[in-house]
C-alpha cells in the first residue's frame, strides 16, 4: 500500500541531499512531484526522469524560495499543472559560517532569508489551496543547531530555531481548517556535501552521536512520509529530532 498515492508534494531544494531523497521515497509512496531547484537544470531534469520511472507525475521548477513573489508565482503555476498542493515541504537551505566576530551582515541575512523567510514565502502561498480542501500538511526542515546552538554557526541556528516558532504557530493558526505544520529536526546526515569534509572530523562526529554513525536522506524522507501521511493524522506543531540522538 502506497501511502501518499494521489497526493501532490512541492518540495524545495530537491536537486540534491536531504531534498532529493525526499522526492525519490514520496515518489516511491505514490505522491506526485512538483519540486524547486537553484541552478543545475541537467540535474532537475534527471531527477524529473528519475521520479517518473515510479509512475507518478513529476516536474521540476526553477525557483527562488527567498524571493516572495516568486513563491507565489511557482504555487500558481504547480496548481494550474498539478490539480492540488497536498504536502509542502520547505527545504531549501543553505550555510555561511563563521564565529560572529567575522560574520558579515551580509552573510547573515543571506542565510536567514533563504532558511527562514522561504519557510513564510511558501506557507503563505500554498495555505488558500490547503484552505480549500480543508486538508494539508506541511513539513519544515529545521536542525539540530535550531535546538542546541552551534558556534561558528549563529546564523543558521537562529535560522533554524525560528523555523520551530513559525510551525508552532502555523499548526495553531490553521489546526481548525485540518491542516498540519511539523518541523523535523536533522542531525548530521551524510550527503555529496559531506563527502568533500575531512574524514576524521566526520569520524570524530560519529563517535559523539549515540547511534555512532551519520543519517542518510532516506531516514529524514521516511520522518517525512510519516508526517505528510494520515498515519500521524494527529500530529501537529511538533518538532522531530532525527539525529541518532544528538539532541539528548
Amino acid at each position: 500500500m502506497k501511502l501518499l498515492k494521489n497526493k501532490t508534494a512541492l518540495i524545495t531544494g530537491a536537486s540534491r541531499g536531504i531534498g532529493k531523497g525526499i522526492a525519490i521515497e514520496f515518489a516511491n509512496q505514490g505522491a506526485n512531484i512538483a519540486f524547486t531547484f537553484n541552478a543545475s537544470v541537467e540535474a532537475a531534469k534527471e531527477l524529473e526522469k528519475e521520479l517518473e520511472s515510479f509512475g507518478i507525475k513529476a516536474k521540476g521548477y526553477q525557483s527562488n524560495a527567498a524571493d516572495f513573489d516568486a513563491a507565489q508565482e511557482l504555487a500558481k503555476n504547480v496548481l494550474e499543472e498539478f490539480g492540488s498542493i497536498d504536502i509542502l515541504i520547505n527545504n531549501a537551505g543553505i550555510t555561511k559560517d563563521n564565529l560572529l566576530m567575522r560574520i558579515s551582515e551580509e552573510d547573515f541575512d543571506k542565510v536567514i532569508e533563504v532558511n527562514l523567510k522561504s519557510v513564510f514565502n511558501l506557507t503563505k502561498a500554498v495555505i488558500r489551496p490547503m484552505i480549500k480542501n480543508r486538508a494539508g500538511s506541511i513539513i519544515n526542515m529545521s536542525s539540530v543547531v535550531g535546538i542546541k546552538g552551534n558556534a561558528g554557526q549563529a546564523n543558521y541556528a537562529a535560522s533554524k530555531a525560528g523555523i520551530l516558532g513559525f510551525t508552532k504557530s502555523i499548526a495553531l493558526e490553521l489546526g481548525s481548517r485540518n491542516i498540519r505544520c511539523n518541523a523535523i529536526a536533522p542531525g548530521f546526515i551524510e550527503t555529496e556535501m559531506t563527502e568533500k569534509l575531512d574524514q576524521n572530523t566526520v569520524n570524530e562526529w560519529r563517535t559523539a552521536i549515540p547511534l555512532k554513525r551519520g543519517g542518510a536522506p532516506k531516514d529524514i524522507a521516511d520522518a517525512c512520509v510519516f508526517l505528510a501521511s494520515d498515519m500521524s493524522s494527529y500530529i501537529t506543531g511538533q518538532t522531530l529530532s532525527v539525529d541518532g540522538g544528538m539532541s539528548t
